[in-house]
């Protein structure tokens, strides 16, 4: 079975986000004063979230998915306000692997 280079950097999306979404637990808490246990929940299980769903990528709903927690990261900022700088972002380099992935397909068809 061959690597699919898209879903390959759907999944390094995901798992970069992941990485950014836990590490403003700390910031939230610490900095911002937010309570650590809404911190953790919002925070942590959004990057948990970002980890399986990285795993699921080889089924057609987690596309559409992805795009929701892309969302729901975004809305973060709410709690951390430069979330909403870098989940932007993150929305931007989804939307590009979606882009490159079609692209792909269309490619591959001709």
């Amino acid at each position: 079975m061959s690597k699919n280079p898209v879903r390959s950097l759907q999944a390094a999306v995901l798992a970069s986000e992941a990485v950014v979404i836990a590490l403003a637990i700390p910031v939230a808490v610490a900095v911002l004063k937010v309570d650590g246990a809404l911190a953790g929940l919002v925070c942590g299980g959004l990057a948990v979230l970002c980890v399986l769903l990285a795993g699921l990528l080889r089924f057609p709903w987690a596309v559409p998915v992805g795009s929701g927690l892309q969302v729901l990261i975004v809305a973060t900022g709410f709690m951390v306000p430069t979330m909403f700088f870098l989940g932007v972002l993150f929305g931007a380099l989804w939307g590009t692997a979606i882009w490159m992935g079609r692209k792909a397909e269309r490619a591959a068809a001709r």
